[in-house]
């Protein structure tokens, strides 16, 4: 039976994915197996020796010591592209309610008073002030092509924009999903000197934090929108709400208010609605279970973000995963381990991510328990269970 705590309210769609004869989920679980997590912060947790695995039901993982627990052999999985379609479509709201001010223009028109003859008068008097500009043929620039950037790109051409496009981490697989009609940037710089709207769809990381600052605003189209859906950090808000007071800027449209930006006439601050659907909460647990139950019950992975994606097909009913540093050798000790123990190798994969790596071996016979504490006491090995 294999025990999972939930630190968040999971979406009951995702945990029906854990069957109840094999996964007890409760979050009391002192001791579990895997952990499944939304929002919350587990920096300053305690990880029990029990732990396999931790499932993050969205697709940032910054609440997530990622790194300390990659280095106690516990895989991070998220659910990259799972709230897609829910970030994607407030993107578009985002381009709507700032290209034609419907903020702006609904509180105004919301304090108006008087008779309605002489609110009409108002409205018409003020209208001018709210008139706005029409999507097609405006250039969006999209800072980020994973799966809600693609598909931001395409919905954009869809309405009749320009799509110019950044990521130079962009895979051949995610290259296939986007359309071919997307202008390519070769730097930050270049795509802001040509964009209407930018929009992120980047993690926050070192490399991204304040992707957009006083510096290179001055290289913007004047008149520009800033969109963040992504993450606070990744732009500069005091140097944006400068920029907007200071007419280089149209509008900043962000999920993360902030002192600095609440209440600001030019910004459009909304409580961090990007996933905030049914649909994306249930895709993101769906997502996210699937891949622990198959990390737990069959070792392979898929979305993690800090082990590479190893998937091996099961050819024998007795598995011996590990994960270890990668580093000169490890696969041959493994392998001597398993020889002298008489043990048959019927099929064996081993991956690297960075300084992580993880392996796979199928034997034709049980293994002892004395083979795998033979293997759990190489230099190097984190982790070593067999399934």
């Amino acid at each position: 039976m294999f025990k999972v705590r939930t630190l968040n309210n999971i979406s009951s769609d995702g945990l029906a994915h854990l069957p109840a004869d094999l996964y007890r989920v409760s979050p009391n679980e002192a001791e579990p197996d895997a952990i499944i997590v939304r929002s919350y912060k587990m920096h300053d947790m305690e990880f029990p020796r029990s732990l396999k695995a931790v499932g993050r039901a969205g697709a940032g993982v910054n609440n997530i010591p990622v790194e300390e627990l990659g280095q106690r052999g516990v895989p991070v999985f998220n659910a990259p592209g799972a709230n897609a379609n829910a970030v994607k479509e407030l993107v578009v709201a985002g381009l709507l309610l700032s290209c034609r001010s419907l903020c702006q223009a609904w509180d105004y028109t919301r304090n108006l008073k008087g008779t309605d003859q002489e609110i009409f008068k108002a409205v018409e008097a003020g209208k001018k002030r709210y008139a706005g500009v029409e999507l097609p043929g405006r250039a969006i620039g999209v800072i980020g092509l994973g799966a809600i950037g693609r598909s931001v790109a395409n919905i954009s051409l869809e309405m009749g924009m320009r799509v110019i496009g950044y990521d130079p981490l962009l895979t051949v697989e995610g290259a296939w999903q986007l359309s071919s009609s997307v202008e390519r940037a070769v730097s930050v710089e270049q795509l802001l000197a040509r964009a209407d709207f930018v929009t992120f769809h980047v993690p926050l990381t070192d490399g991204t934090h304040h992707m957009i600052n006083r510096d290179n605003i001055h290289g913007m189209k004047r008149g520009a929108t800033i969109l963040n859906f992504a993450r606070a950090g990744i732009v500069d808000d005091e140097a944006v709400c400068e920029a907007v007071e200071g007419g280089l800027l149209k509008a900043y449209v962000t999920d993360f208010p902030s002192n600095s930006i609440k209440g600001h006439p030019g910004v459009i601050a909304l409580p961090h609605l990007g996933a905030s659907t049914q649909e994306a909460e249930d895709n993101c647990a769906v997502m996210v279970a699937e891949q622990l139950r198959d990390f737990l019950e069959n070792g392979n992975i898929k979305n993690s973000v800090n082990f590479p994606d190893v998937l091996l097909s099961r050819g024998s009913p007795h598995r011996l995963v590990v994960a270890n540093a990668n580093v000169p050798n490890m696969l041959g000790q493994i392998s001597t381990a398993m020889a002298e123990a008489n043990l048959n190798i019927h099929d064996m994969i081993n991956q690297s991510r960075g300084d992580l790596a993880y392996t796979m071996v199928d034997s034709d016979s049980p293994i002892p328990v004395e083979t795998v504490q033979r293997v759990r006491a190489i230099d190097g090995v984190m982790m070593a269970r067999v399934l």
